[in-house]
């Protein structure tokens, strides 16, 4: 039988070794190199190679594939000394992974090489109790978990669209939310605004959204402004939110939240819903287009009816205010492919998604390479005319 040191001098034959130095060429080399630390949670949260992902030694086979598909994708892992990532590459080799390679000197050598590390926000109990079934997913895990709870997130308006929005966001852990509206709580606004409740009918709607947005999750810091979105209010609200979630039913605030993210560089996830139709977007500044580009002018007002006088299904806004929420969680996470440049229109009809490819407008007023900020509007008249 083989002994644990022979077993380890045949490892280290059949496994490529390469020092810290070595690994961190080849991150700069190949940026899709992966980086994975294969210690315990304990030792990761006492500090990691910046850049690194974290996949316990004991899942590393159950997750890996999933985490990290492309079997050509090189892989570099390490773990204390040396030792377990050794084993561990011997693994992915068997499992079809060709090019994978072991820091000989783990982290104690990454470190002693003076290359860039992190020490983890570490969750509190209570956060690894609430936010369990996202630590199981490789993309999110602890660190995509404390991405979102540092995150600060903005809702323009508390109704049909902020309701769903806001609701999955704080069972998400967005840490912070913010919640701007001007409005009360009418008894029409319950048909479709599941944050408010009948006893609530006559009060704010940001006090009534901040009492649910609790009840569910205490451990998100709701932030309430009661007031309407201006021109001279605008940069003052927007300036402490990572994200602007754009919830409103009328195209003066949309083109204001619109250009104020194009000034900010700050992302605007963007949903508007009709009857039985809705749509989605991500307007990102400096990324894809913003919304002057898909609409360089309002419809006329007559083409153009709002909720109140077109009518709206009751659930249609849950189901466009979801896909803003999940394109809110992308954007923290830094995962997937946003639908920044891409239209998701909905027909709750023919129960039927179609998806439309939009350009930045290389001439837009507001967006366009080396454009100066035009300056904020009168956005009630620019709207009417």
């Amino acid at each position: 039988m083989s002994s644990f040191y022979s077993l380890l001098q045949k490892l280290k034959q059949s496994v490529t070794e390469i020092s810290p130095d070595q690994a961190h060429e080849m991150i700069q080399d190949e940026p899709e190199t992966a980086l994975i630390d294969v210690r315990e949670s304990g030792e990761w949260g006492d500090g990691h190679a910046a850049g690194a992902v974290h996949i316990s030694r004991g899942f590393l086979e159950l997750k890996i594939e999933s985490a990290f598909p492309d079997k050509e994708q090189p892989i570099v892992l390490y773990c204390a000394g040396g030792t377990r990532s050794l084993f561990a590459a011997d693994s992915l080799k068997k499992l079809g992974y060709r090019r994978v390679y072991s820091i000989a000197t783990g982290y104690k050598g990454w470190k002693e090489s003076g290359l860039p590390t992190m020490r983890p926000r570490m969750l509190s109990e209570s956060e690894r109790a609430r936010y369990g079934r996202h630590l199981t997913i490789p993309e999110v895990g602890e660190e995509g978990q404390a991405k979102l709870i540092d995150a600060k997130v903005l809702m323009i308006g508390a109704g049909g669209l902020g309701c769903p929005a806001a609701f999955y966001l704080a069972a998400a852990g967005v840490g912070t939310l913010g919640i701007v509206d001007f409005d009360v709580v009418d008894e029409s606004n319950l048909q479709r605004q599941i944050l408010h409740t009948t006893e609530r009918i006559g009060t704010s709607k940001v006090e009534s959204a901040k009492k649910t947005l609790q009840g569910l999750n205490p451990l998100v810091n709701v932030v309430t402004y009661d007031t309407r979105i201006s021109s001279a209010n605008v940069e003052e609200l927007f300036a402490g939110y990572d994200i602007i979630v754009d919830g409103t039913d009328n195209f003066p605030t949309r083109y204001l939240i619109n250009d104020a993210c194009v000034k900010l560089r700050k992302p605007n996830v963007h949903g508007s819903v009709f009857r039985f139709e809705g749509q989605v977007t991500v307007f990102h500044p400096g990324v894809g287009p913003c919304y002057r580009c898909l609409y360089p002018e309002p419809p006329p007002a007559d083409l153009a009816p709002s909720c109140a006088e077109a009518g709206v299904l009751g659930v249609l806004p849950g189901v466009i205010g979801l896909l803003e929420a999940v394109e809110t969680v992308k954007i923290i996470l830094g995962r997937g492919e946003t639908l920044v440049g891409r239209l998701l229109c909905y027909d709750a009809l023919r129960t039927e998604f179609r998806e439309l490819h939009l350009d930045r407008d290389p001439e837009c007023s507001y967006c366009a390479d080396g454009r100066t900020f035009p300056g904020f509007i009168d956005y009630e008249q620019f709207c009417r005319v």
